[in-house]
């Protein structure tokens, strides 16, 4: 009886281990393919001359890398004052994701 316990949970352990999606953070997500472009905020800024861009990837939910932050994005166009940030978040069958925020300013 213990030895059947154990297998029990020696499968969905390792399972639950060797299981992985990759997903973007989204305001949807579609199971099988999502390509989702949206709003983060906005400033009392006007203006937006210049666009940076940071991104981020995942596979299968396992590896993860990349700097997707507002500040890695605005460093990259040389904006000091944001205007507004955007997201695109992208998942193919849970495999593949990436997102990517944009910062638009001056």
């Amino acid at each position: 009886m213990k030895k059947t316990k154990l297998g029990v949970v020696t499968v969905l352990l390792s399972g639950f281990l060797l299981s992985g999606c990759a997903f973007a953070i989204a305001a949807v997500i579609g199971g099988i393919y999502t390509d989702v472009k949206a709003p983060v905020g906005a400033t009392s800024n006007s203006g937006s001359s210049k666009m940076g861009m940071a991104s981020a990837t995942s596979i299968l939910g396992w590896f993860a890398t990349g700097d997707a932050s507002i500040e890695t994005a605005a460093r990259t166009a040389g904006i000091t004052k944001i205007s507004h940030v955007d997201f695109e978040a992208m998942s193919v069958l849970g495999l593949y994701a990436k997102y990517t925020v944009m910062v638009y300013g001056e």
